[in-house]
């Protein structure tokens, strides 16, 4: 006892106890995925509150000195009260949320478990161990430090549900800004609680998907569902006429809440004084019972009946699971389903496992002092997890219960709430609750593999290849040809090209007179569109309105078509299946493609400037000036051109810009300067042409910054020269294998924008090696002009262009914002479907309603 006495005093100094700020990992290990139910327990610093597995905590004595550890071991048993036979349990529910993990939702696990703690402080080297109430014989102060440290660590909230949701959960609602202010008008006609049916304010009501005014008392039906259902729009015309913004669904009024959207939010909200706001109309919602279906359930309904669910995750089907090194599944962290899918891809990738896993442990021993904070060493924790196979275990191993026949195939996994926290970190989207685009999230890796990837060896560069794009006026024959990096090829659908137009016909009019009779919907028929129509859009040449054309001097009309200037070892297609309608709603398109299991687009091989071509001169467009017609646009090129910076350009005037598009787009939620910005950099062009522009700069750190051009001042003017670039966005372009040079005037060019001055260098090679040309011709070594400007070209593999299909990624739901992905990754010559913790031998992969595609190069 005196030694341990006199170890514990020790260590004392190096005791502290959690504050509000700290960050406690008592959850997951920083180098791996061990937790207190690892076999070998979770051992925390006392001094750092960094968590580690029993591997990897001597390695971070060696490395950092911190000897004393708190060591949590749980044990997981089953409930008493849950341990008997499920033979008796009642079926399954029918999901009444569109979510996963809480009740109501989707693969709810049925068994509930307790656990039996042991916890125990260790000093290292020695490992000598004191349990918890062993701390006799210390001075009372000794003892009580020590004793609130431990609780302190006990009862703090762990740093992974700090940053993680609790579920993945379409029902995720912000409380509405009217919840506190709602006028409710005095001569409204109060309601008695029994009221039933609803009493109609028209008789051109329905008898369901009824909506209460919550200003005015007004009883109206809702809008047409997204299958064309429901009511004719009464309640929204009715919020147009009067401003009136909150209306509640009467069906789904029950003592727990009900439906409440906000016309002015555009979207379903909450509403904490729901109580008293119906109250005012004599409704008791203590009372009141659930007559209808709330919109979650009809987006349910929807999404199971368009077949999407059960074809992609081959519901219909008993497939075999599969464990293994490579058979790891991911646990949803809420909403994460996107980020699993496309990281099981990743590291299925040669690249990627020789960068990040294959040097674990270059990566651990460099690592930072906090590597939770460190991007490498989380990347290569997650890819070690999903390769070791040390987590490829079947979930709830007890062997005390067998799960239920929807729990099948589950597996333990790996949680990796690390990796997702640091991934969104400061970013909008991806460090919410909500559920993201796939596609977007796999740019926001690369970009983020780009930054921080600073040795020669980028995995990026088997994605990266180059878009040739060669415009052609039209009224003088010159062309222009550009190029520019992408990661992936957009293909989009022509749905004209279904080749079941009289079957669409035939399921369009039966769906209309079911709608008019009120009864059930006909079965679902899809769009049937051949790949090779897809492929044809994506090379036919697209028309572009008032381009700028430095032939004429003036607006002209042009043909853009867009070739491969390289192909890249892995070729990734998205299927661009979300669109806008005339309402800019986003809806997503019921198609089904047939993708090839060979792909041949040396077709789409760009040709560069041809025999009896004739470039249009390389001119700076004009700005516009005083004596220009209100509604010009005096600037008609894009914000790549490095002319915003020139000494020339020092005195411009402000653009005049469309404000009706403008208007539109910050209806859309979009911010102000944004939206000026979207409209001036596409040259007026409309709506849609903004909205692109939008929807690419999004991630852009300065996309919500004033507009304002180089050497403009006052209240009307905006932005001036950008500051300096910053060292990091330097070093991430030189590490590409530019000069220090070129990386400076990129980012210059584009606002020290890091992304878009990669797609600028690209885009102005030609002028690059102008330059390098120039510098020799004027005198220059050619050794310094090497050092400075070779080499100019992009790291980008090419080859052949012929492919063989290895992976592709579903979506389940009406829109990216909501539904569901799983993967499917051709592994040891099968088919293999990732389904977050379920990992199975698929037996009918879904190739025809696949999102994005993941294509090898063949090598001959």
């Amino acid at each position: 006892m005196a030694e341990l006495s006199e170890a514990l005093l020790s260590v004392l100094p190096a005791i502290r106890v959690p504050k509000a700020g700290d960050r406690v990992h008592k959850e997951e290990c920083a180098f791996s995925f061990d937790t207190p139910e690892s076999d070998g327990g979770l051992y925390i610093c006392m001094n750092t509150f960094l968590g580690f597995g029993k591997q990897y905590v001597e390695k971070y004595y060696g490395k950092t000195g911190h000897r004393v550890y708190l060591h949590l071991k749980r044990t997981r048993k089953l409930k008493e009260e849950d341990s008997s036979s499920s033979a008796g349990d009642p079926p399954r529910k029918k999901p009444t949320r569109l979510a996963i993990g809480i009740e109501g939702g989707f693969d709810i696990p049925e068994e509930k478990f307790e656990y039996d703690e042991d916890v125990k402080i260790v000093i290292l080297p020695e490992h000598l161990e004191i349990p918890r109430d062993g701390l006799e014989g210390l001075p009372d102060m000794v003892q009580d430090r020590i004793a609130s440290a431990i609780e302190a660590i006990l009862t703090a909230d762990s740093a992974s549900r700090k940053q993680e949701v609790q579920a993945w959960d379409g029902e995720v609602r912000r409380v509405s800004k009217h919840a506190f202010s709602l006028n409710q008008l005095q001569n409204s006609v109060p309601w008695p609680c029994s009221l039933s049916p609803w009493t109609l304010h028209s008789p051109r009501e329905e008898s369901c998907n009824l909506w209460l005014n919550m200003t005015d008392g007004s009883i109206l039906c809702g809008r047409r569902y997204f299958d064309g259902s429901g009511g004719n729009n009464h309640a929204v015309e009715h919020y147009r006429e009067t401003g009136y913004p909150l209306a509640v669904k009467l069906g789904t009024i029950t003592p727990d809440g009900a439906d409440v959207y906000s016309y002015d939010e555009d979207d379903m909200v909450l509403d904490p004084s729901l109580a008293e706001h119906l109250a005012h109309f004599g409704i008791d919602m203590l009372k009141m019972q659930k007559t209808d279906k709330t919109m979650t359930e009809l987006e349910i309904d929807m999404n199971q009946r368009i077949g999407e669910w059960e074809l992609i995750q081959e519901s219909g089907v008993q497939l075999k699971p599969l464990y293994g090194p490579g058979y790891t599944g991911i646990r949803n962290l809420g909403n994460s389903c996107y980020l699993n899918s496309v990281m099981q891809v990743l590291f299925s990738i040669p690249d990627f496992q020789r960068k990040y896993v294959d040097k674990l442990e270059k990566i651990f021993q460099s690592a930072p002092a906090d590597p939770t904070q460190d991007f490498s060493t989380q990347v290569a924790k997650l890819g070690h997890g999903l390769l070791s196979g040390e987590y490829s275990k079947p979930a709830s191993g007890d062997g005390e219960q067998q799960p239920d026949q929807n729990q099948k195939g589950m597996q333990a996994g790996i949680a990796p709430r690390m990796f997702k926290s640091l991934i969104g970190k400061g970013h909008p989207e991806f460090s919410t609750n909500r559920q993201q685009d796939a596609q977007e999230f796999f740019l926001h890796f690369i970009n983020m593999v780009e930054r921080n990837c600073r040795s020669s060896e980028n995995p990026n560069e088997v994605f990266r290849f180059l878009v040739e794009e060669k415009l052609k006026c039209l009224a003088t024959e010159k062309v222009k040809y550009t190029q520019r990096v992408d990661y992936i090829m957009q293909l989009p659908v022509p749905m004209d090209a279904a080749l079941n137009k009289d079957e669409l016909l035939e399921y369009e009019e039966r769906k209309r007179q079911a709608e008019e009779e009120k009864q059930p919907l006909p079965e679902l028929v899809r769009a049937k569109v051949p790949f090779s129509s897809c492929l044809e859009a994506y090379g036919a040449p697209e028309q572009v309105d008032d381009f700028w054309s430095t032939a004429l001097q003036a607006k002209s009309v042009a043909l853009k078509t867009t070739r491969f200037a390289s192909f890249p070892d892995y070729l990734v297609i998205q299927i661009k299946k979300f669109t806008f309608g005339l309402d800019w709603v986003p809806k997503k398109l019921d198609v089904s493609i047939e993708m090839p299991e060979e792909l041949d687009i040396s077709a789409l091989q760009g040709t560069g400037l041809q025999a009896g071509e004739e470039e249009m001169p390389d001119i700076a467009p004009p700005l516009v000036t005083p004596d220009e017609p209100k509604g010009s646009l005096g600037f008609y090129g894009n914000e790549d051109d490095d002319s915003f910076c020139s000494p020339h350009f020092s005195s411009p005037t402000s653009p005049m810009l469309d404000e009706s598009v403008i208007i539109q787009l910050v209806e859309m939620g979009f911010p102000m300067d944004a939206c000026r910005k979207a409209v001036y950099y596409t040259g007026n062009s409309g709506a849609e042409a903004a909205m692109n522009w939008i929807m690419s700069h999004m991630d852009d750190p300065d996309f919500a910054n004033p507009l304002v051009l180089s050497g403009s001042s006052g209240p009307g003017s905006t932005i001036i020269c950008p500051d300096p670039p910053s060292e990091d966005s330097v070093a991430t372009i030189v590490s590409m294998g530019f000069s220090r040079d070129q990386a400076m005037k990129a980012l210059r060019a584009t606002s020290n924008s890091l992304e878009r001055a990669v797609d600028w260098i690209f885009s102005h090679i030609d002028d690059l090696d102008a330059e390098a040309a120039m510098d020799i011709s004027e005198g220059r070594s050619a050794a310094e002009s090497i050092s400075e400007s070779v080499p100019v070209g992009p790291k980008v593999r090419d080859g052949p262009g012929k492919y063989q299909l290895f992976a592709f990624i579903s979506h389940m739901g009406t829109s990216t914002m909501c539904g569901h992905y799983v993967c499917h990754i051709k592994k040891d010559g099968r088919w293999v479907i990732y389904n977050d913790q379920k990992v199975c031998a698929s037996e009918k992969p879904p190739k025809d309603l696949g999102y994005i595609y993941f294509y090898q190069r063949i090598l001959s």
